[in-house]
C-alpha cells in the first residue's frame, strides 16, 4: 500500500482548520494542524510533509513570512488561505513563492481539487527533472550573459545569482529555452501551472512584472510583450 501525502495546515480558526482536516482525511491525506506562524515553521523543520496549506492572517509571524522562511531552503508546495479578495494580497503570495491561492470561504470540492493538482504537478515536475539530471544537461539555457539552469533552480545574470520563486523561475526558462516563439497566456498557464490549474491570466502577467524587474533587456536578447497575444523571449540570431 503506497504511504499516504502529508499535510500541514496551518490556520488560526480551529473550526476550519479542522473541517479541512476532515475533507482531506476522507481523500486518504494525512493531516497536521497548527495554529501560529511559528508552530508552522517549527513543524516544517521537524517532520516531513508532502504539502502545506497556509493562512495568511496569522497570530505573531504571518502567512507571507511563513512562506518567505521555507522558500529559503525548500521547493514544497504551498497553497495559501485567506478571507482576503484583493489581487494585491493574491499576487503578493505568489510573488513570495506560493504555487496556489485560495480565498475563502471555499467549496469542499475546490480545496480538495485544488491540493490534487498541485501535488501532482510537483510529482510531475520533480520527475522530469529526475530524469533529465541522470541523461544530460539539457535543462539549461544560455545567452550573452544569462544562463538559466532548472536543474538547480537557479539564474545568474551579469555574473550574478538572482534570486527567483521556482515558478518564476519555470516561466523564464520555458520562455528562453523557446526563443522567437510567442505564447498566449492560457499556454503560459497550462505549460507553467498545469492545465487543471484554478487560476486566471493576470497569474503570468504578474510574474512576467516581477521578471522584468529583475532581468533588463539585453542587446541581444529580452523579453517582450506581443499586444492581444501574449509574450515571447527575443534572441538575436
Amino acid at each position: 500500500m503506497a504511504e499516504k501525502q502529508k499535510i500541514l495546515i496551518v490556520d488560526d480558526d480551529a473550526n476550519i482548520a479542522e473541517l479541512i482536516s476532515l475533507y482531506l482525511t476522507k481523500e486518504c491525506y494525512d493531516t497536521t494542524i497548527v495554529e501560529d506562524g511559528q508552530e508552522a515553521l517549527d513543524a516544517f523543520n521537524n517532520q516531513s510533509f508532502n504539502l502545506i496549506l497556509l493562512d495568511i492572517m496569522l497570530p505573531g509571524i504571518d502567512g507571507y513570512e511563513v512562506c518567505r522562511e521555507i522558500r529559503k531552503t525548500s521547493q514544497i508546495p504551498i497553497i495559501m488561505l485567506s478571507a482576503k479578495g484583493e489581487i494585491f494580497d493574491k499576487v503578493l503570495g505568489l510573488e513570495l513563492g506560493a504555487d496556489d491561492y485560495i480565498i475563502k470561504p471555499f467549496d469542499s470540492k475546490e480545496l480538495v481539487a485544488r491540493v490534487k493538482a498541485v501535488l501532482r504537478r510537483f510529482s510531475n515536475n520533480a520527475s522530469t527533472t529526475d530524469t533529465t539530471k541522470k541523461t544530460d544537461s539539457t535543462n539549461v539555457v544560455s545567452y550573452p550573459d544569462l544562463t538559466i539552469n532548472l536543474s538547480d533552480y537557479t539564474v545568474q545574470y551579469k555574473k550574478k545569482n538572482i534570486d527567483m520563486p521556482p515558478k518564476e523561475l519555470e516561466l523564464f526558462y520555458f520562455l528562453a529555452s523557446h526563443p522567437n516563439q510567442v505564447f498566449t497566456r492560457e499556454q503560459l498557464l497550462e505549460h507553467i501551472w498545469g492545465y487543471d490549474y484554478i487560476g486566471d491570466t493576470r497569474t503570468v502577467d504578474v510574474h512576467i512584472k516581477r521578471l522584468r524587474e529583475k532581468i533588463k533587456d539585453h542587446e541581444l536578447w529580452s523579453l517582450s510583450t506581443v499586444w492581444g497575444i501574449g509574450y515571447k523571449f527575443n534572441a538575436k540570431k
